[in-house]
């Protein structure tokens, strides 16, 4: 059974992974000073285009509407690795504690093929899984019809709020420039779409808020429906790692919209995923709709809440994710005015060894998915879900 989401031990602690582990003992000799320090690895090749491209400050942007992770009132500066990790076992532990309980007996991570079909340059399956013991979801995986050659790396992509759900990321219907799944498919990954919870609750899968959220109260008192959508994106992971041709250690995920809110939370909480594109869904918890019970609840707009994604931005540190903006228009979500959560979670990177992997690119075409836009998205998963 692959790995699960590590959500904590059974008082809900953050528990440190192996990672965690190895980058806090890197740290702490690079901390000593003197002939044994570690130096920050230079970003190379392909890897430093982008983040040149993705790492300029817009103009009369301000970092300081955000309050810094590293430099806090009444504490002591962050000032290395260790120290963040640290500070990160606490973040992590409240966040959990805002989204709500949670326990779902684990199921295993075998998937059913409900239909087969020969596309241009891949073979899209219609397959079910658990989600949990009694709930199933459906979704699409495509895989390059290309004979073998090793394994190949794989992206979680998570659709938008459309009638279509999965079916519009599979090319099958809706838009055809938001087929992101056969644009990656097409480029050597293998993809998983799955159909958001929210279209789970009636036979003909048509989008059902209401039924979604009493659904989640009845089955998980106290739970938040990003908790519930956090489970499900994990599940996602878990079945592409059951896929044979897939490399597990080469995992990624993409998502707009209501898809970008999903994989946030996945890249924040589930390690196993290296690299992210986050296309308009608004980072900034009052940029978009996230105070609604099918997200984070009333909570997100009550005073003193004290938190915003700058944090999980940090979370995902020292792993890649990018922004996709669209700025302004109608829908847009994310813009120049996104930058200052990028800048605080980059003074988290810089503390790392590796070169911080985080980014906006603005296209300025509104709650869309230009061509521009999808090249850096797969060019950024391309460089890093590549080969080690």
């Amino acid at each position: 059974m692959a790995r699960r989401l590590e959500a904590g031990d059974a008082a809900g602690n953050w528990v440190p992974t192996r990672r965690d582990c190895l980058a806090a003992l890197a740290g702490t000799i690079a901390g000593a000073g003197g002939a044994t320090a570690i130096a920050p690895r230079a970003a190379r090749g392909d890897e430093a285009d982008l983040l040149a491209t993705v790492q300029v400050p817009p103009a009369r942007v301000s970092a300081d509407t955000l309050p810094s992770l590293v430099t806090r009132p009444g504490a002591p500066p962050i000032t290395d690795w260790p120290a963040w990790l640290v500070a990160r076992q606490r973040l992590r532990a409240e966040w959990l504690g805002l989204l709500g309980p949670w326990h779902v007996d684990p199921v295993d991570d075998s998937f059913t093929v409900l239909r087969e079909e020969a596309a241009e340059g891949h073979v899209r399956r219609l397959v079910s899984y658990r989600s949990e013991p009694d709930e199933t979801v459906e979704a699409w995986l495509l895989e390059p019809d290309s004979p073998p050659r090793g394994p190949l790396p794989a992206v979680a992509v998570f659709h938008p709020t459309v009638a279509e759900s999965i079916d519009e990321v599979a090319g099958i219907a809706g838009r055809p420039e938001r087929s992101t799944g056969v644009d990656l498919v097409r480029r050597g990954f293998v993809v998983l779409a799955p159909r958001c919870c929210l279209w789970n609750t009636s036979p003909d899968h048509r989008l059902d808020t209401a039924g979604s959220v009493a659904r989640l109260a009845a089955r998980h008192p106290g739970a938040t429906g990003m908790r519930k959508m956090l489970h499900d994106a994990s599940r996602c992971i878990d079945i592409l790692t059951a896929v044979p041709r897939v490399d597990r250690t080469r995992l990624g995920a993409f998502g707009h919209s209501l898809g970008a809110k999903e994989v946030l939370y996945l890249a924040a909480f589930d390690e196993r995923v290296r690299a992210t594109v986050f296309s308009e869904g608004g980072i900034g918890i009052g940029f978009s709709n996230w105070h609604d019970p099918w997200y984070l609840g009333a909570q997100a707009k009550a005073p003193g809440f004290g938190h915003d994604h700058h944090e999980l931005l940090a979370l995902v540190v020292p792993r890649a994710l990018v922004i996709l903006a669209g700025e302004a228009g109608p829908g847009a979500a994310d813009g120049d005015r996104s930058w200052p959560y990028v800048a605080r979670a980059l003074e988290v990177a810089r503390l790392g060894r590796e070169p911080p992997r985080l980014g906006l690119f603005n296209h300025r075409q509104g709650h869309a998915l230009p061509p521009e836009a999808l090249g850096l998205a797969a060019r950024w998963l391309e460089t890093f879900l590549a080969a080690a």
